[in-house]
């Protein structure tokens, strides 16, 4: 209904103007020159003119903003008050466009706003930001990351820094829950389910697979309840009734991903509208939150078995295969789990034509393998913690000539030398931002120049301090230490940084390299968020313009013949997840997009033979096509978030499409969930971080259950960075993104492996989480 009143409300707008327009013209034909620049004017799109006062804002162009702010209101205003008048909820996702003028109207109000606010002029920034919460309750505005923000919840907390209202101590704000766990009226007889013993695997390794059974009545009792196919006994659990009498089911399946009520999610889960393959993948999650091993491990397996090609969809609007993450589910808990000695064999999942966002076009090939009992060599093993290794033969391939080089073996394995020795990346993405700067207000300044204290060092690399006892306070044993000193105790050997905007210091990497032992990734944005080409945001990089090629080759240039010679590079980095777009049209030009870092890769290579070229993708989208047109790229590395097991099928994706080396560019987890005291929320945070860097090593050159192509991993980050969701006074608690971690979305201000505590003493006080210390361990080995 909406929809229609808001086409009619455009329609008749429109027709009003074509009439008096010709009316006008019948009576005055001298002013047509002056209505045609005012139709001209009203063509401009609400969402053009919130481009136009964003870049306004950034260029300090306050008059300009103002007369962008007028226009949007004069040509919009009246349509955005009638929206918000119709609506009594955010809209539905997925239908943010039927509300552009409402979005955009209150989003430009913002602008100015914030620019206010930016120039010091605290009153006047107030009373904008309460006049927006007063008129536009419902507005939100997008964020090219990928998801809408509300435009009154940022208001407020402008307001709360101008007032000095944000002071509430973090410690005490956890929504408390009632922690339960699943148990079962109808256990299973088997722990561990030999399917053969049930019925027949049918066309295994083909498109066509299948699984009969044909001991229904046996297979039931052996999964025991909620497993597929017993799906009905869940129902005779007088636990059922007890929990819904309770009112803890009510609410969608969805709300209780992240909930700590497990018997309640449970129950949700087993009876949800949901396909098989997408419960079983719940329900088996469930059961290991519940540290109910052999019931995930059976419902995880089932998946496999029955419904191998269930496809589901995230938040991204990407296709999801619950299938080929249950295999990693299974090695993941097998993995960390040894005293329950099993081991998973012969399972993998291919997505032919997996790497699009179509799945029309899709072929998955079923190898279901099996879950099985280990011998006694193998658990002494275990015992030992000896890993499984194989001999990796004569070197069959060898890229660069230099001190760092790639080489490849006889059974297909990777490494990467150093001076000869084989090289692990042990890797942090490093930006220790002070609290209160932000790019997007412009006032983020450069970390490798920054000297706050001005006693003549760099503030982050060489001026911390641990706040070990967390009073946010320097005691007489917390002396200064360096970020530098304390990621060389923690065993990196490797930062990732990019070369624009920044400066790069040479000086600062020279003694990072010298007499801390880390090297230097240097990446150059090649297009992303229009860096190097020349475009502006809004208009955003295009890889088929030439001009803004030249400009991006240009950029790449400056970088290599400034580094390529110094001791701390280790490689060098082209894009930082692209394929996304985001001010770029590498998503919807793709194939344009790797034939440009291709002939960029292969420039770097006429000057720089010492030096592996990589890419940094977004996960797997179009790696396909990077496996076809980029030759010259030596290394696919990307940014990858999938869960707290790691990496799933992408080691085995990249064999498969490129047989090339790869290594994880970002991978992390926040230190906050809203059910979580911080304390257990940090704890959720290591787990993340032991999981992921356990399949990163697993599938290093030399062990036998990985693939042999991974080169290591860039955990995301050193510190929490307080301006990632907007205001940079505050450590932001809320998210409009959803995620695969334990508060299920991306608390963007939370990915530090240090923290800055209340953000009194930033940028030099560090408290350190317990991930810091999982690495430390690890990287220490």
């Amino acid at each position: 209904m909406k929809k229609t009143i808001k086409k009619q409300f455009n329609l008749s707008n429109s027709v009003l103007i074509l009439i008096i327009s010709g009316v006008l013209l019948m009576i005055f034909p001298q002013i047509s020159f002056a209505i045609e620049e005012a139709v001209a004017e009203i063509k401009v799109s609400s969402k053009e003119l919130v481009n136009q006062a964003w870049e306004a804002s950034y260029k300090k162009d306050m008059e300009k903003l103002d007369y962008i702010i007028g226009q949007c209101i004069a040509l919009y205003g009246d349509e955005a008050f009638f929206l918000q008048d119709s609506m009594t909820d955010f809209p539905v996702p997925g239908t943010e466009d039927e509300y552009q003028a409402l979005n955009d109207v209150a989003t430009c109000l913002f602008i100015r706003a914030e620019a206010l606010m930016n120039t010091g002029k605290t009153d006047e920034a107030i009373k904008e930001f309460e006049d927006i919460i007063k008129q536009y309750k419902w507005a939100q505005s997008w964020d090219p990351r990928g998801w809408y923000w509300s435009v009154v919840e940022k208001s407020q907390a402008s307001i709360d820094v101008l007032t000095g209202k944000y002071e509430e101590d973090i410690q005490e704000h956890f929504n408390k829950v009632n922690r339960t766990k699943p148990i079962l009226y109808t256990i299973g007889t088997e722990n561990v389910i030999d399917y053969t013993k049930y019925g027949k695997f049918i066309e295994v390794g083909t498109s066509k697979y299948s699984y009969k059974i044909e001991n229904l009545e046996g297979l039931v009792m052996a999964v025991g309840e909620g497993i597929y196919p017993n799906t009905s006994s869940v129902y005779n659990n007088p636990r059922f009734k007890v929990v819904r009498n309770e009112g803890r089911l009510k609410g969608k399946h969805w709300d209780f991903v992240n909930s700590d009520d497990l018997e309640a999610a449970y129950f949700k889960w087993v009876t949800a509208p949901e396909p098989q393959g997408v419960k079983l993948f719940y329900i088996g999650m469930i059961f290991e939150k519940a540290k109910m091993y052999h019931e995930a491990l059976k419902a995880y397996y089932a998946l496999i078995v029955h419904f191998p090609k269930t496809v589901s969809w995230t938040n991204w609007q990407t296709p999801w295969y619950p299938a080929q993450a249950a295999i990693a589910k299974i090695r993941h808990i097998i993995r960390l789990h040894p005293e329950l000695g099993l081991d998973s064999k012969w399972m993998n999942i291919q997505v032919i034509n997996g790497f699009d966002n179509f799945t029309e076009n899709d072929e998955i090939i079923t190898f279901p393998g099996r879950i099985v009992n280990k011998g006694i060599i193998s658990k002494v093993k275990d015992t030992l913690d000896l890993k499984e290794k194989v001999p990796l033969g004569k070197v069959v391939k060898e890229v660069g000539s230099g001190d760092v080089r790639l080489v490849q073996y006889d059974n297909g394995h990777w490494q990467m030398l150093v001076n000869g020795k084989p090289y692990i990346i042990k890797g942090i993405t490093y930006t220790p931002t002070k609290i209160g700067q932000s790019p997007d207000k412009g006032t983020l300044e450069n970390w490798m120049e920054e000297d706050s204290n001005e006693n003549g060092k760099v503030d982050g690399p060489y001026d911390s301090w641990v706040d070990k006892n967390r009073n946010n306070e320097q005691d007489s044993d917390e002396t200064v230490v360096g970020d530098f000193q304390l990621l060389k105790e923690m065993g990196a050997n490797t930062i990732r940084v990019y070369h624009d905007p920044e400066v790069l210091n040479k000086e600062l990497m020279t003694d990072m390299y010298n007499n801390y032992g880390i090297r230097v990734i240097i990446g150059d944005f090649v297009g992303k968020y229009a860096k190097g080409s020349g475009a502006t945001w809004f208009e955003g990089t295009d890889y088929e313009n030439e001009e803004h090629k030249k400009n991006m080759l240009e950029s790449v240039k400056k970088m290599v013949l400034r580094h390529k010679d110094e001791p701390y590079v280790l490689m060098w980095l082209l894009g930082n997840e692209n394929n996304y777009g985001v001010a770029s049209n590498a998503d919807s030009k793709p194939e344009a997009y790797f034939k440009f870092i291709d002939e960029v890769a292969q420039w770097i290579k006429s000057v720089d033979k010492n030096h592996p070229v990589a890419i940094c993708n977004g996960d797997t989208l179009y790696l396909d096509l990077f496996g076809k047109f980029c030759p010259n790229v030596d290394i696919f590395a990307a940014n990858v978030y999938r869960g707290n097991y790691g990496f799933g099928s992408f080691w085995e994706q990249v064999q498969d499409a490129s047989q090339k080396p790869a290594f994880i560019t970002e991978y992390g987890c926040p230190a906050f969930a809203p059910h979580l005291s911080l304390d257990e929320a940090e704890t959720a945070q290591a787990d993340y971080h032991l999981g992921n860097w356990l399949d990163i090593d697993e599938n290093t050159a030399g062990n036998a259950k990985g693939v042999g192509n991974s080169l290591g991993g860039i955990a995301f980050q050193w510190m929490d960075e307080w301006w990632k969701n907007y205001e940079p006074y505050m450590h932001d608690r809320k998210s409009d993104a959803i995620g695969p971690f334990p508060g299920g979305y991306y608390f963007e201000e939370w990915f530090g492996l240090v923290g800055q505590g209340i953000g009194t003493h930033s940028p030099y006080l560090r408290q350190l989480r317990k991930s810091y210390f999982v690495y430390k361990e690890l990287w220490n080995k």
